[in-house]
């Protein structure tokens, strides 16, 4: 395996000055020491200013939103973060002037967490990007502005290994990570944060001191909480995340290709569509029964088919057709024949014969070329599914989305809900669907309690989605999301209560309404949808890191009394 060095700093002794060696100053404001001073020949990165976004600049109405254009805000100002040091300052800033922040690196927050008529200042890290390898830590290294196909490309490129985030070219890594991330390689890898090794975090303690803490799993680091709290915990909630560290479970050695994950070298994919016209209700039923009895069968951690992940779109009839996209590692033996099996198993006495894809399809752009499978280097497969469908990346659309994890197959009446909501007469958006995707396997290895994330026994996850252009459609698209989600969980009190047939919510698919009495009237608090049994540590861990709670939006969370 390559080597190569670390060639922008020494990590570690930076992260030391700053967890130990900071001074205060009489503002309140905690800094390490200048580390251009001591070679004043490096490029000063550690001191790196973003500007500072007002009203009167031409760039402000383009970041006052993100990509959802169903939220906006009106701050005072958004202040663009370069560097650690600049994070430091900003917060300080904004705290001293009593300002409310939000915090954004990629703009692809499914709700109101970032923009919404009460932030006074958007601290957008979107400019830190930086991907590498920390000899000293043994941990590759990605700040918060990274989008996601970015680090692929520098982790595989540069060393051979990735992470198994999520297949959204544009997310920025910033929240996917705090929320947990998966994607296509998790079932045979586990979540993102399951590879977490450490993390940066400038904080604001009660006093309005700003102060910044590197965190590690090492079970002796005192700081130990704020790194699990990342794990998983959500965006938002703690402080301003400046950089994140990885390493496997299972690193060895000193090499940097020995410290995370590879890829499969080439993986088998295909994708096609299944038309409307072809399904019955009956068809329909059986299809969506195939799909959840074959993911209760094959998704626990040892399955043979762990290196196998499937994006199954459950479109709108006016879309024209469902769609499935099907990756498997072609390196293990016998690959093509576990994907004809799973493929078989899907279509099993629906008499229907799997199609070319006749346009893009969710978050799968249009690939009719993919019909009979077809074997590519991993990372051309990446780029391909990632990047080419503009509905799921445009940053015109308005949009709703909604989750749910499920332990078990579906019901009748989830899929009669489905099925009336999805060609009922009066809806003809093309761009609505139900996404299912493969979960479990390597996911299912963690305990609940590990990390924050605790949904650790599901075989698949659920994403409801539509996207329209106008928001004058707002509240019919609004009500149609609302109604359905309501009908198909109907048998667990309108939300997909964890510890039965599903497992409440994912905190990256973000939705406001779970705290909102007027749409969650089952009871279940949104928090015990998101995070089950640990959110009262999260709580405790809130209460030590951020006890005025500075940090806070809708769904954040709140800390411990007492």
């Amino acid at each position: 395996m390559s080597s190569r060095s670390l060639t922008r700093r020494s990590l570690l002794s930076r992260s030391a000055a700053l967890a130990g060696g900071a001074t205060a100053a009489a503002t309140g404001l905690v800094v390490a020491a200048d580390p251009a001073a001591a070679n004043p020949g490096a490029p000063d990165r550690e001191n790196a200013t973003g500007d500072l976004i007002g009203p009167g600049d031409p760039r402000y109405p383009l970041l006052a939103k993100g990509n959802n254009q169903r939220y906006d805000s009106r701050p005072d100002y958004i202040k663009m973060i370069r560097s650690t040091r600049d994070a430091e300052r900003a917060l300080h800033d904004a705290h001293r002037a009593g300002k409310r922040v939000s915090v954004r690196s990629g703009a692809h927050c499914f709700a109101d967490l970032v923009c919404n008529p009460e932030v006074a200042v958007i601290l957008d890290f979107s400019e830190m990007t930086e991907v590498g390898y920390d000899a000293e830590k043994r941990a590759f290294f990605v700040e918060p502005g990274a989008r996601l196909l970015n680090v692929y490309e520098a982790l595989y490129k540069g060393w051979g290994v990735t992470i198994p985030g999520g297949i959204c070219y544009s997310v920025g890594a910033g929240g996917h990570i705090a929320g947990g991330g998966y994607g296509l390689l998790s079932r045979a890898h586990g979540l993102v944060v399951d590879h977490l090794y450490a993390v940066e975090v400038v904080t604001i303690d009660g006093n309005g001191k700003v102060r910044t803490f590197v965190a590690t799993k090492e079970a002796r680091d005192p700081n130990r909480n704020l790194w699990w709290a990342h794990a998983g915990g959500g965006g938002g909630n703690f402080g301003l995340v400046t950089r994140y560290w990885f390493r496997s479970p299972n690193a060895f050695g000193s090499e940097p290709g020995d410290q995370l994950i590879s890829p499969p070298s080439r993986v088998l994919v295909s994708a096609a569509d299944l038309p409307w016209a072809d399904l019955s209700k009956a068809q329909f039923t059986r299809l969506l029964k195939n799909f959840g009895a074959w993911h209760e069968k094959n998704s626990a951690p040892d399955s043979k088919y762990r290196h196998l992940s499937s994006l199954f779109n459950v479109n709108a009839k006016a879309h024209g057709s469902l769609s499935v996209f099907t990756q498997v590692d072609a390196t293990i033996p016998g690959a093509r024949r576990l994907l004809d099996d799973y493929l078989g198993a899907l279509v099993e006495g629906v008499g229907v014969t799997p199609r070319p894809m006749a346009g893009p399809s969710g978050e799968i752009g249009h690939l009719p070329d993919l019909a009979e499978p077809r074997e590519m280097p991993w990372l051309r497969a990446t780029r391909l599914v990632g990047t080419n469908n503009p509905t799921i990346t445009s940053p015109t659309s308005r949009a709703a989305h909604k989750s749910g994890y499920m332990r078990q197959n579906f019901t009748d009446h989830q899929i009669d809900a489905l099925y009336r909501f999805m060609t009922r007469p009066d809806f003809h958006n093309p761009d609505t669907m139900l996404v299912l995707f493969s979960f479990g396997g390597r996911v299912n290895a963690v305990a609940p309690d590990a990390t924050a994330n605790a949904q650790r026994d599901s075989v698949f996850k659920m994403c409801f989605q539509t996207f329209w252009p106008n928001a004058t459609d707002d509240a019919f698209y609004l009500d149609w999301i609302r109604d359905l989600y309501q009908d198909f969980f109907a048998e667990s009190r309108g939300v997909p209560v964890p510890g039965g047939r599903a497992d409440g919510c994912y905190i990256n698919y973000a939705d406001s309404d779970l705290a909102d009495p007027r749409f969650n009237r089952s009871g279940i608090p949104w928090h015990t949808l998101y995070y089950k049994d640990n959110y009262p540590r999260l709580q405790q861990i809130k209460r030590q890191w951020d006890p005025g709670n500075f940090f806070r939006h809708s769904l954040s969370v709140a800390p411990a009394k007492g």
